[in-house]
C-alpha cells in the first residue's frame, strides 16, 4: 500500500518550521497513542505519524525526502530505524500523559524478541496528581506524597523464593530467559526467538515459591515520597521521579512516578502565563487627582503610583513582580486592571460639588434625573 505524503500525515506545509512540525508530532501522538486510544486503528496511526517526524525533524532526511519523496528514504532507511530514532523522553517530557511502557514502544509495535530481562522485569510506571497554590507557585516548594505502590517482599527480598530455598537457572532457556526456535521452510530455515514460557523471561526459578508473595518477590505498601517542586511550574507539567514507580517482579528494576501538578485558582490573581492580573477599583477623585495605593503581591504589598486623569481600564505594569520563569533568569510582570468606580448615591454636599464641577467643564445637567448630559 502507498505511503502517505508526511506532510499530510502531521497536518502541516512544506514550509513548516522544526518547531510546528514538534509540535503537530506531540498533539497526534498524545492522541493515537495506543496507551490512551483503544481504537482499533490507534497503533498503526501512531506508527504513521512517529514514522513521518523521525524524517522531518532531521534536517537531512527532511532533505531527501523533499527531493525524492518516500524513495528516496526507503532506499536506506526501514521503517523500523525510523520509529526507533523518534525521542520519546523528550516528546512526553511535561505533558501529563499517563506513561505505561512508553519504553517498550518499538517492542509493542514491531515485535522482535530481543528484549533484555530488565526489560521485561522492568516495574510499571505511576503517575499521581499534587495540588499547589499559587503562592508556592512563586516560590518552590517541597511536598510529601503518600503513593500506594508495589515493593520488594521483605520476606523473600524481591527474589520471589522462600527464604533458606534456592534459586536456580532456568533449565529450558539455560538462563538465558529466552527460548529460540528454528523451523524449515523449503531451502530456508528460518530462526523465532520467544520469552521462556517456564522462567517468563527472568533466566532462574525457585525451588520453593516465598509464601508471602507467592513467588513475585512483591508486596503492596504506601510509601512516603519527597518532591521538590521548582518555582514557576504551571498546570498539567508533571515531574518525573526516577525510579519510585513501582518495583520490578522478580527483582526487575522499578517503574518511574510521574508527578502531575494542579494549581489550585487564587482568590486575588489570575494567571496568564508567567504573568498575574489584579483588578483595582478606584474613586473618581483618586482617578482625577492621582494617588498612591498599596496592593497586593505574591511576594509582599506593593506600592501602585496612579496618575491623575487615568481612565477607567487603564492596565499598569509592574515590571518582574509575577511568576518566576521556569528554570531560567526573570519573573513575569503583575498587571493591575484599573477600573474607576461611578458613585452609586450622592449626599447633598457631593451632589452641590459635582454640580460645580459640571458647570465649570460646560457639562449640562439632566433636569429631572440630575446626570450630566
Amino acid at each position: 500500500m502507498n505511503k502517505r505524503d508526511y506532510y499530510e500525515v502531521l497536518g502541516v506545509t512544506k514550509k513548516a518550521s522544526k518547531t510546528e512540525i514538534k509540535s503537530a508530532y506531540r498533539k497526534l501522538a498524545l492522541k493515537y497513542h495506543p496507551d490512551r486510544n483503544k481504537a482499533s486503528d490507534s497503533e498503526e496511526k501512531f506508527k504513521e505519524i512517529s514514522e513521518a517526524y523521525a524524517v522531518l525533524s532531521d534536517d537531512k532526511k527532511r532533505s531527501q525526502y523533499d527531493q525524492f519523496g518516500h524513495a528516496g528514504i526507503d532506499s536506506r532507511y526501514t521503517s523500523e530505524d525510523l520509529f526507533r530514532e523518534v525521542n520519546f523522553d523528550e516528546i512526553f517530557r511535561n505533558s501529563g500523559f499517563g506513561f505505561g511502557g512508553l519504553g517498550g514502544l518499538f517492542e509493542q509495535f514491531f515485535g522482535g524478541g530481543g528484549r533484555s530481562r530488565s526489560s521485561q522485569n522492568r516495574g510499571a510506571d505511576m503517575q499521581q496528581e499534587i495540588a499547589i497554590t499559587l503562592e508556592e507557585v512563586a516560590n518552590g516548594v517541597n511536598k510529601t506524597i503518600r503513593v500506594h505502590r508495589k515493593e520488594k517482599c521483605s520476606v523473600c527480598n524481591g527474589s520471589g523464593a522462600k527464604p533458606g530455598s534456592k534459586v536456580k537457572s532456568c533449565p529450558d532457556c539455560r538462563g538465558a530467559g529466552e527460548v529460540q526456535y528454528v523451523q524449515s521452510a523449503g531451502f530456508a530455515r528460518v530462526m523465532r526467538v520467544e520469552t521462556c514460557r517456564k522462567c517468563r523471561g527472568r533466566g532462574d526459578v525457585v525451588e520453593i515459591p516465598c509464601t508471602q508473595c507467592r513467588g513475585l518477590g512483591l508486596s503492596s505498601k504506601i510509601s512516603t515520597i519527597k518532591v521538590d517542586i521548582p518555582p514557576g511550574i504551571d498546570s498539567g507539567s508533571s515531574l518525573r521521579l526516577t525510579g519510585e514507580g513501582e518495583a520490578g517482579p522478580h527483582g526487575g528494576s522499578p517503574g518511574d512516578l510521574y508527578v502531575v501538578i494542579f494549581v489550585k485558582p487564587h482568590s486575588t490573581f489570575e494567571r496568564h502565563g508567567d504573568d498575574i492580573v489584579f483588578e483595582k477599583k478606584i474613586s473618581f477623585a483618586e482617578a482625577a487627582l492621582g494617588t498612591d495605593i498599596e496592593i497586593p503581591g505574591l511576594q509582599e504589598k506593593l506600592n501602585l503610583k496612579i496618575p491623575s486623569g487615568i481612565q477607567s481600564g487603564t492596565v499598569m505594569r509592574l515590571r518582574n513582580k509575577g511568576i518566576p520563569h521556569l528554570r531560567r533568569y526573570g519573573h513575569g510582570d503583575e498587571l493591575v486592571h484599573v477600573l474607576v468606580e461611578t458613585p452609586v448615591k450622592l449626599n447633598k454636599k457631593q451632589r452641590e460639588m459635582f454640580e460645580e464641577l459640571a458647570r465649570m467643564s460646560s457639562v449640562k445637567i439632566h433636569k429631572k434625573t440630575g446626570l450630566f448630559r
